[in-house]
């Protein structure tokens, strides 16, 4: 279930203008090891935040027996598409806690790391191609929005979770800054009742801020 507005039927979008702008995952029950899924996908939203447009694209994972394992929700950033009159949509914000965190890890990422990341489905050639790059502003590709959480999720299930991912209830981000393979990101983590509070930022540009607003929830 990868990051493909793409592939969307009726979204024709200049793939150079998008970003992954957040994620947010409930897992209604632990995940099978096998099983046959089907996915159902909507877009239950268009918002319009003037000179960009998002679009929130949600996606349940039904399993076998048609009940909901996951329900995501992604919400597309497209520069230059807004303006045309819409709702702005929500603007709640959920910030890290006035303290300390309780643990801080700095997560090293290989060059290649997004090419790695293309084989789970996300052919977005933003992420690969550094003509496209250009064209998007930046001077080289940049990592996906959900190879970044992923890691940042993965630390915290090894790291406090006892590496049980089936623990995991809920996750969710915004994706405030871009992040480039063979960055270094640093994963800042509050705990908070039975849910984890997130930041992080990419070391090697002075802590840029790359996740904001991210929370995991555990049972």
């Amino acid at each position: 279930m990868g990051f493909q507005v793409f592939e969307t039927p009726g979204v024709d979008i200049d793939l150079a203008a998008v970003l992954h702008g957040g994620q947010e995952i409930t897992v209604h029950r632990p995940l099978p090891a096998t099983a046959r899924a089907t996915t159902l996908t909507r877009i239950p939203a268009v918002y319009d935040k003037g000179t960009a447009a998002v679009i929130v694209q949600e996606s349940t994972l039904l399993g076998e027996d048609g009940a909901p394992l996951i329900t995501q929700r992604n919400q597309i950033f497209v520069r230059g598409e807004g303006g045309f009159g819409g709702d702005r949509g929500p603007s709640a914000r959920l910030p890290a806690p006035d303290r300390e965190p309780d643990l801080v890890l700095d997560i090293p990422t290989l060059p290649q790391q997004a090419l790695l990341y293309r084989l789970a489905g996300d052919w977005n050639p933003l992420h690969a191609d550094p003509a496209t790059a250009r064209r998007a502003g930046y001077d080289r590709p940049i990592l996906h929005g959900l190879c970044t959480f992923g890691m940042a999720v993965r630390a915290v299930t090894d790291r406090l979770l006892d590496g049980d991912s089936s623990r995991i209830t809920g996750c969710g981000t915004r994706f405030a800054g871009v992040f480039h393979p063979g960055e270094t990101l640093r994963l800042r983590v509050w705990r908070t009742g039975d849910a984890y509070r997130l930041t992080a930022s990419a070391v090697d540009r002075a802590d840029a801020p790359v996740l904001t607003d991210a929370h995991v929830t555990a049972r």
